[in-house]
């Protein structure tokens, strides 16, 4: 009997899932997604490696969403909706 590294096809494969990323939604008051131009530093980040690391990044670009025209953002870890609309604006 010969002893193969290669796991048996008889388990199955198991393939690495990939990791999470996590991304915001950028939106107007009403819900509507707001694509920001081409260009812009603010909508220049893409995914995420942890939540974490997207809500510091929220914390320090918010002011130039608003002024891109963004109203709100929803939270996404891959296609799960995580939480969100959140308000971009000062309370009064």
């Amino acid at each position: 009997m010969t002893n193969s590294l290669e796991p048996s096809s008889s388990f199955g494969s198991v393939e690495p899932t990939p990791k999470s990323t996590w991304r915001w939604r950028f939106e107007s008051s009403s819900g509507a997604e707001v694509t920001l131009p081409e260009g812009s530093e603010a909508g220049s980040a893409g995914g995420f490696p942890s939540q974490s690391d997207a809500e510091s990044w929220i914390g320090e670009v918010w002011r130039d969403l608003v002024e891109e025209g963004v109203d709100q953002v929803t939270l996404f870890e891959a296609d799960r909706e995580v939480y969100g609309p959140m308000s971009l604006h000062p309370t009064a």
